[in-house]
């Protein structure tokens, strides 16, 4: 079992930068497929990208891509969403979600271990 958690959420301004931080306890993370997911009121959870544990391939949804960037670092065991030019609607809260030797997953149903979520909010 591997346990998540989130950091870096907060208020930014729109056309401002986050990076959100993924990182887990006890279990490498490199052995994970990891996904970022948003929420927001209202709204269903939505994938926002994801990252294969074996070759690093990655996944951006047509919202973010060009803006965000999904990047792991196997020495911290995090995995990290840069969020560049960021936009109201970019508002949510947001997940990282894990699956033990996953690749390009963009089903919340695929994903089996989930972080408490962090707040994002871009003001206009």
């Amino acid at each position: 079992q591997v346990q998540l958690v989130e950091s870096g959420g907060g208020l930014v301004q729109a056309g401002g930068s986050l990076r959100l931080s993924c990182a887990a306890s006890e279990r490498t993370l490199s052995a994970y497929a990891v996904g970022w997911f948003r929420q927001a009121p209202g709204k269903e959870r939505e994938v926002v990208a994801a990252i294969s544990w074996a070759d690093t391939s990655t996944y951006y949804s047509d919202s973010v891509k060009g803006r965000f960037t999904i990047s792991r670092d196997n020495a911290k065991n995090t995995v990290y969403l840069q969020m560049n030019s960021l936009k109201p609607e970019d508002t949510a809260v947001y997940y990282c979600a894990a699956k033990f030797l996953g690749r390009l997953l963009r089903e919340a149903s695929d994903y089996g271990y989930w972080g408490q979520g962090t707040q994002v909010t871009v003001s206009s």
